[in-house]
This record gives structure tokens, sequence and C-alpha cells, in this order.
């Protein structure tokens, strides 16, 4: 049997409308999904979201975003590597119309949901923080979390790590329902800063156990997509002169919430992070 396929780079998603556009069947799980939408000035898409409850996320640009009779606008920003962003939710069994006058690029991330919430806005809010010290350091903008906004299964968060550092490290899993880990499948998609000079790259780790064997180290560039249905996920590495921006969506059958347990021989690293300064280019961006 061939290994399941955990790297998508960008293009081998693109469908109609969608640059991107991973459904549960084409990840060959049961919960979360992720589509990104490019859309020229003035233009505009229909997304029904079936059995989904969704995110819209400006990843570049602002947009409007309409459910039934109710509009709401997102600000957005320029880019992931400027700024937060606004966003907004949308239910299961709902038709709604994005659209952009000055054009951008929108993410859509989504997870099957069994119960309605109400169509409404997120703000760019306090929901940022700095995790780790040194070249461990990132910045976090908790989006959806259990404790941020709520959705029926949905978690995503952003991660922006500056060139050289280090980020989902130490590695960490979260495929198994107990006390201490809930049961999550995971997408990353990533973006690297266009705004620097050349072709930018990021590495991601995914490796198993003896029991659940998997195994990825991938070179990653703007626009791939990383898949994690199981086993110990991290480093995601930022190589030196780029920075790199990844979000993560998740979703599980267990009640929502972020469990996750590092790999004990790794563990001991957060240790040695109470010595050591956070990276100074994390600066709050407002």
């Amino acid at each position: 049997m061939s290994p399941r396929r955990l790297h998508f780079p960008r293009g081998s998603l693109r469908s109609g409308a969608w640059d991107l556009e991973l459904t549960t069947g084409k990840a060959g799980w049961s919960w979360c999904s992720l589509r990104v939408l490019e859309l020229a000035p003035g233009g505009s898409s229909e997304l029904q979201t079936e059995d989904d409850e969704v995110l819209v996320v400006p990843l570049s640009g602002a947009c409007l975003v309409s459910y039934e009779d109710e509009e709401i606008e997102l600000q957005g920003r320029a880019s992931p590597f400027q700024a937060e962003t606004d966003f907004c939710y949308a239910p299961r069994g709902a038709s709604v119309v994005i659209a952009s006058r000055g054009g951008g690029r929108f993410a859509i991330p989504g997870a099957k949901a069994q119960v309605s919430l109400p169509f409404r806005y997120g703000a760019r809010g306090d929901t940022v923080e700095v995790r780790g010290a040194g070249s461990a350091s990132r910045r976090v903008n908790n989006l959806c979390l259990p404790a941020t906004f709520e959705t029926d299964r949905l978690i995503v968060c952003e991660i922006f790590t500056p060139g050289g550092n280090w980020s989902s490290f130490p590695p960490h899993k979260h495929d198994e329902s107990r006390e201490d880990e809930c049961e999550l499948e995971e997408i990353y998609y990533y973006e690297i800063d266009e705004d620097l000079p050349g072709n930018g790259i990021g590495y991601q780790r995914v490796y198993g156990t003896l029991e659940r064997p998997i195994e990825l180290l991938a070179e990653i560039h703007t626009g791939d997509t990383v898949l994690v249905p199981h086993g110990w996920h991290g480093p995601a590495m930022a190589v030196p002169g780029y920075d790199l921006y990844y979000m993560n969506v998740m979703a599980g059958p267990c009640e929502r919430s972020w469990l996750a347990r590092d790999d004990p021989v790794h563990s001991w690293v957060r240790e040695t992070w109470t010595a050591e300064q956070r990276d100074p280019r994390l600066r709050p961006w407002f």
C-alpha cells in the first residue's frame, strides 16, 4: 500500500474558483476542511457550507460577506506578515457570498458541525500571545479557540514564526481521547513572506508511533498544505531570512477542546525557555 499523501504543494488542490479546496473526502478523514479563494478586484464567489461550519479569514485584502439578509464587512489586512485580521463565522447549511472591491486572498477553514450557530463577526482583538523563547519564539493569534470564540467543533489559530525560528515545538500530538489529549485532525496551511527576495522555504516534520507509523519531512512554500491525521508533529521551521506564517485548522469527535501531549523525548526543552528572552521581532502589530 502506498503511503498516505500528507503534503500538497500549491496548485495540487486547485478546483474551479478555489485556489485550494481540501474537503474531508480529499483529505481522507472525517472532520476538518480548508478552502482558499483568490478574488480579482470587484470579484465575488458563492460558498455552500453544507454540513460544515466555517470562518472567512482574509489572508490579504478586505471583503464583504453576505448571508441571507445580513452583511459583514471585514477590514482584513495587507498580508499575514503585517497584521492580524478580523473574520466572520457562517453556520452549516448556509449560502454565503464573498465579495471584494479591491481583490484579495481569503481562507475558509471548516469543520463538520451538528449545531447551527449565528452568522457573526469576529473582531481583531486581544487573542494574540507569544509562545516559547529564544529561537523557539513565535506569535500565535488564537482566532477561534474554545476560550476565544464559540463554534460547535471548529478550532483555528494563526502562527507567525520569524526567519530562523522554530515553532510547533516541542513536537506534540492529539490523536487519542484521554485525560491529557483530545482527538483532533489538523491542517497546516503555509505562506512565506513574498516581500522578501528569493523563493522562500520552510520545513515541516510529522512522525508517528510504533503502533501508528506516519512519516513526513517536507520542504514548504507559499500555498502549501500539510495534513496531520495522527502522530507527533513539529517542528515547523522558518529558515533564516524567511518569515513563516501558517494557519492551523482542527476538529475531531471529542468535545471541543485543544489538549495536546508533548513527545516526552523533547518535552524538557520547555524548561530552558525560562532563561531565554523572547524574540524582539515579535512586537505587537496593533
